[in-house]
């Protein structure tokens, strides 16, 4: 399937803000054209907070689709391990499933395995991180390339020429992590900026208890370091270390996905940016674009469906407006 360029795919979120989108009235259009279908959904850290907003979205979908007769089966794992994607994917085959909705690893065999459904029939859609090169359907979730790029720019803006960054990236077999790892690292290059010395990057797994020994060790043998760039969990293990060390309001972080605990990192000057995504958007989507391919032989319009890349500082994520938002999609 040919990649296409960001600027040609649509953003989700215009549905809400331009278009006038009401998930309530796609239920019950679907309503109308009532057919048997069933559904799975495989979700990897789903212990983590930004994917448990994924999961709201997939739940509501559950939720409007039943009454068309749709059944969503949802499959929630810790950490991201390949063997029990596959296992998943297997029993979720056997249950008679015809259609999946999957945050995947970036794996040959995991890839080799969504080829596979495709040829029996079985459709695939990937969520908040993509599967290059796989014959799924279509990818829904950020553009985390130029989302790297934003940070690596914001960065840039907030620091002093020279200045010195510690990049830390999750897991190095999620395509989401390193997309975004590989834009921050690429625009100060692509700009011929010299105003960011950027460290060698660490993986944290998604661990605040790692992110916290990688963070304390670079505080400590680079007093220069006041820059930290957090591209998938582990923002709180960092700024827990920069408060401990002494170096709260010296050290600006970016992170990622407007979500509780982030928006009270933001509230308190821990963190200074986060670059949300629209979670709930991505796992909401999904199953209502798998039931039109099922239902109507209806492909997606874009095999690239990117979210919004969205600035936040404490000044636009308080958690009144986080609530009063989720309150409007219900």
């Amino acid at each position: 399937m040919a990649k296409m360029h960001a600027d040609d795919c649509i953003i989700v979120a215009m549905w809400y803000t331009q278009l006038g989108y009401k998930p309530n009235l796609v239920g019950q259009a679907l309503v109308r054209t009532k057919r048997d279908f069933k559904i799975g959904a495989i979700l990897q850290s789903a212990e983590t907070p930004t994917m448990q907003i994924v999961l709201e979205g997939l739940r509501r979908a559950a939720e409007e689709l039943r009454v068309s007769g749709v059944e969503l089966i949802i499959r929630e794992l810790r950490g991201l391990d390949e063997e029990l994607v596959l296992e998943g994917i297997e029993e979720l085959t056997s249950l008679g499933i015809q259609g999946l909705a999957i945050s995947p690893n970036n794996t040959a065999e995991l890839r080799q395995c969504i080829n596979g459904l495709y040829e029996q029939g079985i459709p695939v859609i990937t969520l908040n991180s993509d599967l290059p090169g796989s014959k799924r359907i279509c990818f829904i979730g950020m553009d985390n390339y130029r989302a790297g790029q934003t940070a690596a720019g914001l960065m840039c803006q907030m620091l002093p020429d020279a200045s010195k960054v510690l990049p830390l990236t999750g897991h190095l077999n999620n395509t989401a992590h390193n997309n975004r790892l590989n834009g921050f690292l690429d625009t100060p290059n692509q700009q011929n900026s010299h105003n960011l010395r950027i460290m060698p990057f660490q993986p944290c797994f998604d661990r605040d208890d790692y992110a916290h020994e990688i963070t304390q060790h670079a505080l400590r043998e680079n007093p220069d370091l006041i820059g930290i760039y957090v591209a998938s969990n582990g923002q709180e293990g960092v700024c827990q270390t920069i408060e401990e060390e002494g170096r709260k309001g010296k050290v600006k972080i970016i992170a990622y996905d407007l979500n509780e605990p982030n928006m009270r990192l933001l509230q308190s000057d821990s963190l200074n940016i986060v670059l949300d995504q629209e979670a709930f958007e991505q796992g909401y989507h999904p199953p209502f674009l798998l039931y039109e391919y099922l239902m109507h032989h209806k492909l997606p319009e874009y095999a690239l469906i990117y979210t919004d890349i969205a600035i936040r500082t404490k000044y636009n994520s308080d958690l009144v407006a986080f609530t009063n938002h989720a309150h409007a999609l219900k």
